[in-house]
C-alpha cells in the first residue's frame, strides 16, 4: 500500500499541532479559554498602572472576562485604551464604568460598575469609561496622615497627664483603699454566705414554729364561747355598777357608814372619849374599882 502522506508532510503536520496546542496552552494558562464565545469591548483609560493582559475583569467580586491588550494612542497623551473580553451572557448598561483597581501584593484588576438605573446596553466593540481609583497608600497618605499628624501634639499632651496621674500619690492612696475595699467586701460576703447557710435556716425553722403557734392560738380562739365571756363580763360589771351605787347611797347601813358626816363624827367622838377613859382607868383605878377586906 503506497503511503499517502510523505515524510515533509507528516512534519508540518506535527509542527501545525503543535503550534496549536502550545497557542491554546499559552492562552489557557492565561485564563484565556478560546472555546468560550466572548464579546469585546475597549475602555478608555488615563492610567492603566500595574493592568497587563490577561487582568481579571470583575463584577461584584465574580470574574467575568479578561484583558486581552493595552493599546497606547501616540497620536495624543493621556490615552489609553484596553481591550477586554468579556463572557457573551454579560451585559453592560449604557453610562456604566470599569475602575482599575491595585492590590497590595502588585497586579491591578478592572472591575465593572454598572448604571441600573437605565434599560440601554451597549453592543460588543463599544467604547466604556474607564476611571483610576486611588492608590490605598496614596489615599492613606492624602486623607488619614494629616489628620494623625494633628492628633500627635493632642496624644503627646494626654500621655504626659497620664504619666503625672499615674505617678500621684493621691492614686495610689486610691488603690490602696480600694484594695482595702475589696478585702472587706469579701470578708463580707464570707459572713454573709455563713449567714445564709447557718443562720438563716435555724432563723426559717423558728419562724415557722412561731407561725404554728399564732395558727394553734388562732384555733384556739376561735373554739372559745366569747359570747358567754362577754355576757359574764357585762353582768359583773353590771353587779360591780350596783354595789358602787349602793355605796354611794344613803338608804343602807354602809352606805350611811360611808356618807353620813355625822355618824362619822359620833363614832370618832365615842372612840376618843373611850380613849380618855382607858386612859383615866388605868392612872386611877380606885376610882372605880374598890377593895374591902372584911
Amino acid at each position: 500500500m503506497k503511503n499517502v502522506f510523505t515524510k515533509e508532510a507528516k512534519i508540518g503536520l506535527v509542527s501545525i499541532v503543535s503550534l496549536v496546542l502550545l497557542y491554546v496552552g499559552i492562552n489557557y494558562l492565561k485564563g484565556i479559554n478560546l472555546f468560550q464565545p466572548v464579546n469585546h469591548y475597549y475602555v478608555s483609560f488615563k492610567n492603566v498602572k500595574g493592568v497587563t493582559i490577561s487582568s481579571p475583569v470583575f463584577i461584584e467580586g465574580f470574574k467575568v472576562g479578561l484583558v486581552r491588550d493595552i493599546v497606547y494612542d501616540y497620536s495624543t497623551t493621556g490615552k489609553i485604551t484596553v481591550e477586554v473580553s468579556l463572557e457573551d451572557k454579560m451585559r453592560l448598561n449604557k453610562g456604566s464604568y470599569i475602575t482599575v483597581v491595585n492590590s497590595f501584593l502588585g497586579g491591578a484588576e478592572l472591575h465593572i460598575h454598572l448604571n441600573t438605573y437605565v434599560d440601554d446596553y451597549l453592543k460588543p466593540g463599544d467604547t466604556i469609561e474607564g476611571r483610576m481609583e486611588e492608590e490605598m497608600m496614596q489615599a492613606i497618605q492624602q486623607n488619614i496622615l494629616p489628620g494623625v499628624e494633628g492628633m500627635l501634639p493632642k496624644i503627646d499632651s494626654i500621655l504626659v497627664g497620664l504619666q503625672t496621674l499615674i505617678n500621684h500619690p493621691a492614686l495610689t492612696r486610691s488603690l490602696e483603699h480600694i484594695e482595702t475595699t475589696t478585702g472587706n467586701l469579701e470578708t463580707s460576703s464570707r459572713q454573709l454566705n455563713r449567714l445564709l447557710s447557718q443562720d438563716v435556716p435555724g432563723i426559717v425553722n423558728d419562724l415557722h414554729t412561731i407561725t404554728s403557734n399564732f395558727s394553734e392560738v388562732s384555733s384556739n380562739l376561735k373554739e372559745l364561747d366569747l359570747a358567754t365571756t362577754v355576757n359574764s363580763i357585762n353582768a359583773t360589771l353590771a353587779n360591780l355598777k350596783l354595789t358602787t351605787d349602793k355605796l354611794n347611797s344613803t338608804d343602807n347601813s354602809v352606805g350611811l357608814l360611808l356618807n353620813d358626816k355625822a355618824l362619822y363624827d359620833n363614832l370618832n367622838s365615842t372612840m376618843d372619849n373611850a380613849s380618855k377613859l382607858l386612859l383615866d382607868l388605868r392612872e386611877n383605878p380606885k376610882r372605880y374599882v374598890h377593895f374591902s377586906v372584911f
